[in-house]
């Protein structure tokens, strides 16, 4: 069998195989709902935090009680957390557009109950054990079956959904997306405390995430139904019930029809977070538009994809990260300097030029892993000011 990186291409002879009987894989289909076009959707995740001692605060129930019914704003594992979404959108504009408009009533229900709303890959300070499970028959299956490592999940972040014309491209593209990794993390780092400590690494909260089953890196297929046959083996041996418990860093969602972004640390601004996101989308359009045209994606063994990860992760703008299958090198920074220069026509064509300008500006003015360590620095160390310092960032 091929190795799974490898293209299943008649020129290097790796036929595709699959591990599934023609009568098993006529039950195990999973429908792509492929989009129209090139459409774009966020979900960026929030703390909730006491305003007077910065801790973190388990009140994210009745914030939604006093919302009322409102499909932009969800629940999530931890009772610490509400997770803003957008509607389907056209670009990152009209995305932070849709965000911010959320964003408002939400914001002034919290500070109405003596809290602020926080976003960073992780809290400075806070103690997991503190920290109470919403009451949803998942998320407790979850942590029966996960026990300390999902206890500790005390990370936030952001998805990108980008809409694919059809399944067919969506695992070429996931594929290939592995080389941009480092890029985005490394972009979006904003976690470098945990439980009171420097940890030593931009982002820890992509070395924790990773610890939970079916989460972490994607398996590198290239045809939709090596994603079937994998699903179905993980039903069969009940390691999922539901496509959703796939939590790899870049995942499809056939029921939206798009491809999902989850590399990136919290973001704490809608400055930052427009420049990912356009690049995001960027990225994924002159993908899927590459293949349109007939091309191979590239792609890197997995072991490279592997150790670019832990880089970003470690070191953020200072990694110096693998480029290819032929193990060159570069600063991510500089190579992120070429991909803006080459995604700048893809943009100009989904009106996002100015977003993913944006992106320049992290790389220049530092990422949230850098602006916090310097707080804390100015601070004596005091990891109270680091999440004023986030809070304030939030300019709505």
């Amino acid at each position: 069998m091929r190795p799974p990186w490898r293209p299943a291409t008649p020129e290097l002879g790796w036929p595709a195989v699959s591990s599934l009987s023609a009568d098993r894989r006529a039950d195990t289909r999973i429908d792509f709902a492929a989009s129209a076009g090139p459409s774009l959707g966020v979900e960026w995740e929030f703390a909730l935090v006491d305003a007077d001692t910065r801790d973190l605060s388990n009140e994210a129930a009745s914030v939604l009680a006093e919302l009322g019914q409102n499909p932009r704003v969800h629940k999530e594992l931890l009772r610490n957390t509400v997770e803003i979404v957008t509607g389907i959108c056209a670009n990152a504009g009209e995305a932070i557009d849709d965000l911010r408009s959320t964003l408002r009533p939400v914001r002034d229900i919290v500070h109405g109950r003596g809290m602020e709303l926080f976003c960073a890959g992780t809290h400075p300070f806070a103690k997991w054990s503190a920290q109470k499970l919403t009451d949803a028959p998942r998320y407790a299956e979850l942590i029966k079956r996960t026990q300390w490592w999902g206890r500790q999940m005390l990370i936030w972040g952001v998805h990108v959904h980008v809409g694919v014309t059809s399944a067919h491209k969506v695992m070429p593209i996931i594929t290939s997306m592995l080389n941009y990794y480092p890029h985005l993390l490394a972009l979006s780092a904003s976690s470098p405390y945990w439980d009171g400590e420097d940890t030593g690494y931009a982002s820890n909260r992509a070395m924790m995430f990773q610890q939970l089953p079916t989460a972490g890196l994607p398996f590198q297929f290239q045809e939709w139904r090596e994603f079937e046959d994998f699903v179905a083996d993980q039903k069969k041996t009940g390691i999922i019930d539901h496509m959703n418990e796939i939590r790899w860093d870049i995942r499809p969602s056939p029921h939206l029809g798009t491809v999902e972004v989850r590399i990136f640390d919290g973001v704490s601004n809608l400055a930052e977070l427009s420049a990912l996101v356009a690049l995001t989308h960027c990225m994924i359009v002159d993908l899927d538009r590459r293949l349109d045209a007939g091309e191979s994606l590239p792609v890197m063994p997995p072991w490279h994809v592997q150790e670019n990860k832990w880089r970003a992760a470690r070191y953020g703008l200072d990694a110096i990260i693998i480029l290819d299958a032929d193990s060159n090198e570069r600063l991510v920074t500089e190579d992120v300097e070429d991909l803006l220069d080459r995604l700048t026509p893809v943009a100009e064509s989904l009106g996002c030029v100015d977003e993913l300008a944006g992106v320049a500006d992290i790389c220049r003015d530092g990422a949230s892993y850098q602006r916090q360590r310097r707080v804390a620095e100015e601070h004596d160390g005091d990891l109270r000011a680091v999440v004023d310092s986030l809070i304030g960032e939030l300019v709505i």
